[in-house]
């Protein structure tokens, strides 16, 4: 058999992926042996173990590849619009990763993790919610807190109360939107809720 290219590797490791995301999202997590990602790929379950070591190393591999961390976010925002303010580049973050989240692939993974993805021996889907809602919220507590120390926030809302108010709005706004995508436009409907926000808890001249 002739030794297959890097590029023809990858071409496989990223159509198990795609057959792990299908199946996923139809059996559930717990559901799904890596017998059936290799049928649904067109392939054999050995070549899902010469890319993976088990059900969770796929599992992982999947949720990397669509991974979109919101201080990584904000370095690139910050990087091409350097004048901005804090809560102006926490409000573009975020109308950002809304965006990125309504691309179909990242749909799909976090449907997977919030809906689809039961506690087994290996994998806590509890546990990786919680790491990235954590993540998430330090992110969202610094930008909050430099705001304060700039003036920027209204005096009645103090950095720790802002970084509740907008990571439970995000985390109601994509709980709901990832249950039933077509009910509204998590870019459009959710955006003007967080616009709102910023508007609120921003200081006016």
């Amino acid at each position: 058999m002739p030794r297959r290219t890097k590029a023809e590797a990858e071409a496989t490791r990223e159509a198990l992926l795609d057959a792990a995301e299908d199946v996923f999202l139809d059996k559930g997590v717990s559901r799904t042996s890596l017998e059936h990602i290799a049928r649904h790929a067109g392939m054999t379950r050995g070549a899902v173990y010469w890319h993976f070591k088990n059900k969770a190393d796929l599992f992982h591999a999947m949720l990397d590849r669509v991974k979109m961390p919101l201080q990584q976010i904000i370095d690139d925002i910050t990087a091409e619009r350097q004048t901005l303010g804090p809560l102006d580049t926490l409000r573009l973050a975020t109308l950002h990763a809304f965006e990125m989240l309504e691309r179909p692939r990242s749909c799909r993974v976090h449907t997977i993790l919030m809906h689809r993805c039961e506690f087994i021996s290996d994998i806590n889907p509890v546990e990786l919610q919680n790491r990235l809602a954590s993540e998430c919220r330090e992110v969202v507590r610094r930008c909050f807190q430099q705001a304060h120390d700039d003036g920027l926030l209204i005096d009645d809302i103090q950095p720790d109360v802002a970084t509740l108010m907008l990571h439970s709005m995000i985390g109601g706004l994509v709980h709901d939107w990832l249950r039933a995508p077509d009910s509204f436009s998590l870019r459009e409907s959710g955006g003007e809720a967080i616009d709102n926000l910023f508007y609120l808890v921003t200081r006016r001249p």
